[in-house]
């Protein structure tokens, strides 16, 4: 079977000549903490008539939170010669557009990737390029809003990044201008990885901070049942981006609907294994935005969620 005819994009049609085409898959995350986001991505896969095992085969490269692998671990998949490389995240997606310029990259971003630097334009992202926009970026400053709302008398606030994010200067510039706007105070508390995460809140509890805002990341993203349980065992009051963090115990959650995000990416993946090019492909914008409240850990923190929060709610844990 032809994937695609004269016009299509060369790197997948040969690929389909030499065999099963193949998809790499590179994440800065871990094997374990992305079973999700796989999950998703194969059913965009599924829903264009791609079957991992059957007529595509799934390369996976895992960072395991460490960034300055990405460029050694894409330097593998081009060497296995894949069709299409599927990179979940800014950093993975950063280093695929600088590995290659001729095999397809179809990437997740959690910020504007034209700012970011992956594409020229999100309706003609060029070359090799396409993917989908998470987001994330636009709603740090509600995140601080929305907690303000259920602890108003913090007065500081802190905000955990991720340091070696490429898009954590523009994040940390947006909240703290809400941070002025709202007269709170904020304090920035840096995590790389998941073996952060302990370390942020001693520093919490030595600070007297009982309030704190988790900002968008991938490598946050990846760790977000775990962060949701750390969160658990201390007195602070935290909202996250992603709904497994509060369904692992953290306050609240808001954020992008990364299951549909993630899907969209395995159907971006599949239309370049039929035929078209990457840069003809304008990247995607999801708006499935999920807000999670989880009332036993509000209950434990003795707090009381408003009821307009509780109202705009797409899910309260009871």
């Amino acid at each position: 079977m032809l994937l695609g005819g004269a016009s299509a994009w060369p790197f997948a049609a040969s690929a389909q000549q030499a065999g099963m085409p193949v998809i790499g898959l590179l994440d800065v995350g871990s094997a374990t903490d992305r079973t999700h986001a796989v999950a998703a991505f194969r059913r965009g896969l599924a829903e264009a008539g791609y079957i991992d095992g059957k007529n595509v085969s799934l390369e996976f490269r895992w960072g395991d939170d460490r960034f300055d692998r990405l460029s050694t671990l894409v330097a593998d998949l081009i060497g296995r010669k894949v069709s299409v490389i599927a990179a979940f995240g800014n950093a993975a997606a950063l280093a695929a557009k600088a590995a290659t310029s001729t095999i397809p990259v179809v990437f997740s971003s959690s910020s504007d990737p034209v700012t970011v630097g992956l594409v020229s334009s999100l309706t003609q992202p060029g070359r090799n390029m396409t993917g989908v926009t998470i987001l994330n970026q636009e709603l740090e400053a509600t995140r601080l809003e929305r907690l303000i709302q259920v602890v108003p008398q913090a007065t500081t606030i802190a905000f955990m990044v991720n340091p070696d994010s490429p898009t954590t200067t523009v994040k940390l510039r947006e909240v703290e201008g809400a941070a002025r706007a709202f007269g709170r105070e904020l304090h920035v508390l840096n995590a790389r990885s998941a073996q952060d995460f302990d370390g942020v809140f001693a520093v919490l509890e030595q600070q007297r901070i009982r309030a704190m805002v988790v900002a968008s990341d991938t490598v946050f993203s990846n760790a977000s049942g775990s962060l949701g349980r750390v969160s658990t065992r201390h007195p602070v009051s935290v909202i996250g981006a992603y709904r497994p963090f509060a369904q692992a115990g953290g306050l609240m959650s808001y954020g992008s609907d990364l299951a549909d995000a993630y899907r969209r990416v395995g159907r971006s993946a599949a239309r370049i294994l039929k035929g078209e090019r990457p840069g003809d492909l304008p990247v995607q914008q999801t708006t499935k935005i999920e807000f999670v409240v989880n009332l036993r850990t509000a209950n434990a923190l003795g707090l009381t969620i408003p009821s307009s929060l509780r109202a705009i709610s797409d899910e309260v844990i009871e």
